[in-house]
């Protein structure tokens, strides 16, 4: 894989996110005012605060929420960071062992395409550090592994972003002298787990199909039916749950979205859709999923779901209707 490595944070910029089935009645959401943590609405109002900022939605329902599970937009990556390690500790401590994270790192509005790919993948190399210094404390870390796609990236990694680090780094493939034509040598998955792992991280496992096709192996092999958990970052997963790789073509990615991608817990997502209807699909666990917008320099909530919407519903449905 040809990368084209930096070791820069991706600029802190404000404001900017995807996928399955619409369920029951949309909730609707509206933001009137933000001034330094309160807002205003006129109908059932349930105040959300994190960080300074206070939402109120309102809902045809009365639901209880609170600080801890409905979250506001972050303002820039620091607080990014500080959401996904929280929604992340929820996660786990509800017994969860497969979550995803997902976000975009070339500016938290932008979209998938915005940044080139090596520096899209060594900007997440870069806050992939900076989560695990935020989850991963003292000696949780000698039993933590963190795979990286390919064994020359964790050459790359240790000589640059995690130098230092007390994680231990691993790989998902090794490149072969046919990688161009996109193959590259199986890696299994029992060989590279010790038994003193407790937790696995997967970082950006999107660049090669056969990658995603490794870390459900990891999954099945390793951390089904034990106490161990598994971390997607940034795995792109939109590309096989929304049918990028026709499953006539990739069967097995094909069998992989109706088995392995169920059982994933999305713990922190931002989905940017761009356009005079665009919006973001953001969701911080265990919130609600939410379709917002930007009006007036405010993020306001459209629209709230239990179940996680299609992009093309989010795209095609709920942001043209409001």
């Amino acid at each position: 894989m040809a990368m084209a490595l930096r070791t820069t944070t991706p600029p802190a910029m404000a404001e900017g996110s995807s996928i399955r089935r619409r369920r029951g009645t949309a909730e609707r959401c509206s933001i009137f005012r933000l001034r330094h943590g309160a807002a205003f609405s006129s109908m059932n109002e349930e105040r959300i605060g994190f960080y300074g900022l206070d939402l109120r939605c309102a809902s045809g329902n009365s639901r209880e929420s609170s600080v801890a599970t409905d979250v506001g937009f972050p303002r820039d990556y620091d607080e990014l960071l500080s959401q996904a390690r929280k929604a992340t500790e929820l996660a786990l401590s509800d017994n969860k062992n497969l979550l995803e994270i997902e976000f975009p790192t070339a500016g938290l509005d932008s979209v998938p395409g915005d940044g080139e790919g090596g520096i899209e993948m060594t900007g997440s190399m870069q806050l992939i550090r900076e989560f695990c210094d935020l989850l991963i404390t003292g000696e949780k870390a000698r039993k933590t592994r963190l795979f990286f796609p390919e064994a020359n990236e964790v050459d790359f990694a240790r000589k640059s972003v995690f130098g230092g680090s007390s994680l231990n780094l691993d790989y998902l493939t090794k490149p072969s002298l046919f990688e161009d034509f996109g193959f590259t040598t199986k890696v299994k998955m029992s060989d590279r787990v010790k038994p003193t792992d407790e937790m696995f991280l997967v970082a950006y496992p999107y660049f090669n199909v056969n990658e995603m096709l490794v870390v459900e192996e990891l999954y099945e092999e390793a951390v089904a039916n034990t106490d161990r958990k598994l971390v997607i970052f940034n795995g792109e997963l939109d590309r096989i749950r929304t049918g990028y790789y026709p499953s006539f073509f990739y069967p097995k990615l094909g069998a992989l979205a109706k088995a392995f991608l169920p059982k994933i817990e999305t713990v922190y997502y931002i989905h940017n859709f761009k356009g005079r209807k665009g919006g973001v699909l953001f969701r911080c666990y265990p919130g609600l999923w939410k379709v917002l917008r930007m009006v007036n320099g405010i993020y306001s909530c459209l629209h709230q779901q239990e179940e996680m919407p299609s992009l093309k519903e989010v795209a095609l449905d709920i942001l043209p209707s409001l």
